[in-house]
């Protein structure tokens, strides 16, 4: 029973090529650790469940599995029609959310050749699905959709194991409906960001259309499935990249570790050429590139996902692409997860990695004299996320690599721009006494910190929001805005020294201290508002109060039932014409702006 068509040619004339590198992504909770953990356990070497030991159930380290070919002939050979792949095996790289593999790159590209975007049937695409296909798209990485909890669609007969392709066959036409129905949805959802998706039994050319696999990752139902689409696709499509395995070893730093009886060590996924023990290699650091030899060299053992293979490491004398290694070498301080590393075997070869490390090592960020602080756990991940907030034009004062530190607090919050009092970090933290300069700060600073970017970029326009408010009601309160008042008749309370009388507040509101007009003449300022027995700094539209004038005389300048105007100060009222007022305001501004201009034309302009 073979699944695949012809725009997917298997067993191509045998050539030495390194395995495809997979990146599985998508968003939180649709499934992606569950599928590797289905894939972990197909093979004869299974260790625990790396969801049931993270917190939530959500992948928390970035990791490397690799599943070699003899498994995959094996699983997927009921597909294939009696052919067998030529790849020696699969790299799948585990992310945290879709973050890592939008900041592991290589050679200015995606570090991933392939990827494959799980999506939960029922609830199509969220946020994070579509920001991973934005980068996806950006990267020009080749993807392939899987359609996960296809056993929880209403009437569907999941059988733990079976290929999907035997699986349609078997289903009743209402649990086929609501397939179809799920499927048109993703349709429609994909249509918006650009692509066509199309189940990938009914694909006749897989370079228009992104094959979509509906799979269980709790059942394992489709898995045989996804996984001979993607090595099919790789294969066919990606030959001359996977035949880049010759020469001196090339990788992406995951990150930087202190290991028992090793000392400082790197894991990192080599996606070219090879690397052994003794070589020296070209390492990117803050201070630019620097050169270490390698002492040691580990492999996880059989099918253990790198960050969970304990003591289950073998030691190696060469590895070679494409693989997760771990490799332990004096003076690895201050090297940067997420940049290369590159292995050097002539003067010439040092010269020039040295050169690409310190340009590496130089952020390739936009920076203005004036603007927010970002920071991140990588080069890729700080440069990431400045491509977010360029799109929504946020400039940037400073951007550096690690936690939040007191120096990013007193740059952040000394800025002259108050909606540039702000601090954003991508998967990093503040440290302690960052976190003590934090809460002495009086000047609205703000630090927001999390492991997804959207989040951030959510989080910070909610805060823009309530920024705005604040800073507009601060300004309310200081600057003078219109106002008018009827003197209530039988209201006189005093006639002078101050004046004591009654008021209604006909529009807008009043502040003590202001300076009331009558036909456009200034007759005296307020000195207090009262309320029955509460003395009050403001009263506005609507309220009745008791208020006292310095420097008129009742029965002179005022008398009873008498309108009279809140003066604005001219450089206030260009202020004004820029705030949000109500209807009332911006009328009795209006009619100020007619009274001052019979003197000045250009007053208030």
């Amino acid at each position: 029973m073979r699944i695949v068509n012809e725009e997917i040619s298997w067993g191509v004339d045998a050539m030495e090529q390194r395995q495809p590198i997979v990146a599985v992504l998508g968003h939180v909770d649709h499934g992606k650790t569950s599928l590797l953990d289905h894939i972990r356990s197909l093979g004869t070497q299974r260790q625990a469940s790396v969801m049931d030991r993270e917190a939530g159930g959500i992948t928390q380290h970035i990791g490397a599995t690799e599943v070699p070919s003899v498994l995959l002939n094996d699983l997927c050979g009921p597909l294939l029609g009696g052919k067998s792949f030529d790849s020696p095996g699969l790299l799948f790289i585990d992310t945290p959310g879709h973050h890592s593999f939008s900041t592991l790159r290589s050679r200015g590209g995606s570090l991933a050749d392939i990827a494959i975007l799980v999506v939960d049937l029922r609830e199509g695409l969220r946020p994070q699905t579509i920001e991973s296909i934005r980068i996806l798209k950006n990267s020009k990485t080749p993807f392939v959709v899987a359609g996960n909890k296809v056993d929880r669609i209403h009437g569907w007969k999941c059988t733990r194991g079976r290929p999907m392709a035997m699986s349609l066959r078997s289903q009743t036409k209402e649990a086929m409906g609501f397939l179809d129905q799920a499927h048109w949805s993703l349709v429609g959802g994909f249509g918006e960001q650009g692509f066509n998706l199309e189940r990938y039994d009914r694909i006749r050319d897989f370079t228009k259309e992104i094959a979509l696999v509906p799979v269980s990752a709790k059942e394992g139902e489709g898995i045989q499935d996804l996984l001979a689409v993607v090595i099919g696709l790789a294969e066919r499509y990606l030959t001359d990249q996977l035949a880049d395995i010759s020469g001196a070893g090339e990788g992406t730093v995951l990150e930087m570790k202190e290991e028992r009886g090793l000392g400082k060590t790197l894991d990192v996924i080599l996606h070219r050429g090879s690397i052994s023990k003794g070589d020296e290699i070209v390492l990117v650091t803050t201070d630019g590139g620097t050169t270490t030899t390698v002492r040691g060299l580990f492999k996880p053992r059989g099918m253990s996902e790198m960050r969970d293979a304990g003591d289950r490491w073998n030691d190696t004398e060469t590895a070679r692409a494409a693989s997760g290694l771990k490799l332990s070498a004096p003076d690895l301080d201050g090297v940067l997860a997420g940049t290369t590393l590159r292995v050097v075997r002539t003067p010439s070869e040092r010269e020039e990695a040295l050169s690409k490390a310190s340009n590496e090592s130089r952020l390739s960020i936009d920076l203005s004299e004036e603007g927010i602080c970002i920071k991140a756990d990588t080069v890729g991940g700080l440069e990431a996320l400045a491509a977010e907030l360029k799109v929504v034009g946020v400039p940037i004062r400073s951007a550096t690599i690690g936690k939040v530190n007191r120096k990013d607090v007193r740059g952040a919050d000394a800025s002259k721009d108050p909606f540039h009092r702000l601090i954003l970090g991508f998967s990093t933290s503040v440290l302690p006494d960052a976190q003590a300069e934090i809460n002495k700060s009086e000047n609205g600073l703000k630090v927001i910190c999390s492991e997804i970017i959207y989040h951030i970029l959510e989080e910070r326009e909610e805060w823009m929001v309530k920024r705005k408010e604040e800073l507009d009601s601060e300004s309310r309160e200081q600057i003078v805005y219109p106002g008018r008042l009827l003197f209530l008749p039988d209201h006189t309370f005093r006639i002078s020294k101050p004046a004591v009388i009654g008021v209604r507040i006909l529009g807008g509101r009043i502040h003590i201290g202001q300076r009331l007009l009558k036909d456009g003449v200034v007759v005296g300022q307020i000195k207090s508002i009262r309320k029955g027995e509460e003395t009050k700094k403001e009263a506005i539209q609507g309220d009745e109060v008791a208020i006292a004038i310095d420097g008129v005389t009742v029965g002179r300048q005022i008398d009873e039932q008498d309108v009279l105007l809140v003066d604005v100060p001219e450089k206030h009222a260009k202020r004004l014409a820029k705030m949000s007022l109500t209807a009332s305001e911006k009328e009795i501004l209006e009619e100020l702006l007619q009274i001052h201009r019979r003197d000045d034309h250009f007053w208030g302009r």
